[in-house]
């Protein structure tokens, strides 16, 4: 695999976009209605087209969710513990940090990203993680950050489960998964339009994603920014590795996907999540930037290591 001709037609369309915001050809709210887009209508269309093949749901070894969430644990605790022990960052701002390090830009990134690299052998994976990664990671932070309110813990939660009953993406692997229960995958017309709508979903992402870099700025907090990306580059995937390939036996396209899932930048929701309690946002908007820009290196040494076996 050439790395090369893999990795730099990627991060050149994320460029692209960031390019034309920042000499004001494209507006953000152009970006804001293609990044809906392709949450709502491409990566969707992507997964009920995956998910309604015959034979291509089969259940993942449990130990696939405990090697990815358990290295999220593991980096967002010992994160969030070195802030707090340095007093680098106190209460919520070092959840926030430490949820960072473990929030992987999954969308907009790792879609386009992972498909590239394991083609159809990596959809399902992919897929079934996409559809729980958000819920369960901002389930934590919510229980994590507001512990101290029960009434605003579970108002929070409510609102939580809410916003998964109406996620794109968790309605397509439903529909995709009748489907598939009902041996009736998409053909003809149908699978020409869903088809349509699916092949676009990573170039869509990928120039969305940097028409929204252009909101972010390298700004205050960069030390906590930089342990932030190296958390979330180095640790989060190091430590997924780790767990998927040598504590638990599946399948090699399965154990990579979970490490490039954790090799992933910052996603943009730790930058929301620090905006909705005023806590750290200066510095993971500092991390979102900087981790997409160091990823373009970190990405391809994993890549290297996961094909070399």
């Amino acid at each position: 695999m050439d790395l090369t001709q893999l990795i730099f037609p990627m991060f050149a369309i994320v460029l692209a976009g960031w390019a034309l915001a920042a000499m004001g050809v494209i507006s953000q709210r152009v970006g804001e209605g293609l990044s809906e887009y392709v949450f709502a209508v491409a990566v969707p269309a992507l997964i009920v087209q995956t998910m309604a093949q015959p034979n291509e749901g089969a259940a993942i070894h449990v130990g696939y969710w405990i090697a990815y969430f358990g290295g999220c644990a593991l980096v967002w605790g010992s994160l969030t513990a070195f802030m707090r022990w340095r007093s680098m960052s106190e209460g919520q701002a070092a959840v926030i940090a430490g949820f960072s390090s473990s929030q992987s830009n999954t969308v907009f990134f790792g879609v386009p990203i992972i498909l590239a690299v394991y083609g159809d052998a990596g959809k399902v994976p992919l897929f079934l993680l996409l559809a729980v990664h958000l819920p369960i990671m901002m389930t934590a932070a919510t229980v994590l950050i507001e512990r101290g309110d029960g009434g605003s813990i579970r108002a929070r939660l409510a609102g939580v489960a809410k916003r998964l009953a109406r996620n794109p993406i968790v309605l397509a692997l439903a529909l995709g998964g009748v489907l598939r229960a009902l041996h009736m995958p998409l053909t003809g017309t149908p699978a020409t339009i869903v088809n349509a709508f699916g092949t676009t979903a990573s170039t869509c992402a990928l120039f969305s994603l940097g028409i929204s870099m252009h909101q972010y700025r390298l700004r205050d907090g960069l030390t906590v920014a930089a342990l932030i990306t190296f958390g979330k580059l180095v640790l989060h995937p190091l430590f997924v590795w780790v767990i998927a390939f040598h504590v638990f036996d599946m399948p090699p396209a399965y154990a990579g996907v979970a490490t490039m899932f954790a090799a992933m930048p910052v996603g943009i929701n730790s930058y929301l999540l620090a905006l909705r309690y005023r806590a750290g946002e200066a510095a993971v908007s500092s991390a979102v930037v900087l981790s997409t820009i160091v990823s373009s290196v970190t990405i391809a040494g994993w890549i290297k290591l996961l094909m070399r076996g």
